[in-house]
């Protein structure tokens, strides 16, 4: 069986930084594209960060550009996003989501997802 399993969300005062975890099994992890998507009330699903199957290629959306890094660790099939300088804006349900294309932006390219995790930013 297939499983994403996202972890790591929570409350967080604006400023502040949370590290979230993507753990896999169920598949090839080493052959697989990793991304972060998140969803805010009312707004569409959007692709904030990706990381190719070897690590080597990463996308961040501007909107994280500079804030969040991505990460993995293929020996324990676990891919991460540190977040910091976390603002308001960024306050949603983050996916972890698997494609076998090599840095794909948009959801369709997915094979599979994540239950999600809540990130809130708020003082």
């Amino acid at each position: 069986e297939v499983q994403l399993q996202a972890s790591g969300g929570g409350l967080v005062q604006p400023g502040g930084s949370l590290k979230l975890s993507c753990a896999a099994s169920g598949f090839t992890f080493d052959d697989y594209a990793i991304a972060w998507f998140r969803q805010a009330p009312g707004k569409e699903r959007e692709a904030i960060s990706c990381i190719s199957s070897s690590g080597e290629s990463t996308y961040y959306a501007d909107s994280v550009k500079g804030r969040f890094t991505i990460s993995r660790d293929n020996a324990k099939n676990t891919v991460y996003l540190q977040m910091n300088s976390l603002k308001p804006e960024d306050t949603a349900v983050y996916y972890c989501a698997a494609s076998g294309w090599e840095v794909p932006r948009t959801a369709s390219q997915y094979a599979y997802w994540g239950q999600g995790t809540q990130v809130t930013v708020s003082s």
